[in-house]
């Protein structure tokens, strides 16, 4: 009975440490793309290519205020405090042309630009 126990028990630990190990996987092949808020309060880049699928931004504030990219289609929105950096993971399967803007300084805008994937 303890010999089936654990049997069982090393079975959960294996399949729980291979679907970990799947997921950091996946992960690890996410494609990344960098946004950064400038300090003349513009983005770089102002219109950023993505392909179709799951991709993260890592969005970096070098400017010296407080910043917020949002997109009210994509539903997304992140404030960052004077220089500091975070992310936003999206999972877009349509591809077109998404608005950003930064919600503190309205003027300032861009565009993620969704490509089919390949």
């Amino acid at each position: 009975m303890v010999k089936r126990a654990l049997a069982i028990a090393g079975l959960a630990l294996s399949l729980t440490m291979t679907q970990a190990l799947l997921a950091a996987s996946a992960w690890a092949e996410t494609p990344t793309f960098t946004l950064t808020f400038k300090e003349d309060g513009t983005f770089e880049p102002q219109r950023l290519e993505v392909p179709a699928g799951r991709f993260k931004i890592n969005l970096i504030n070098e400017s010296k205020v407080p910043v917020e990219f949002e997109s009210l289609p994509l539903r997304k929105e992140k404030v960052l405090g004077p220089g500091l950096s975070s992310f936003l993971v999206f999972k877009i399967s349509k591809p077109g042309e998404y608005p950003f803007f930064d919600d503190f300084h309205q003027s300032v805008k861009g565009t993620l630009v969704v490509k089919p994937a390949q």
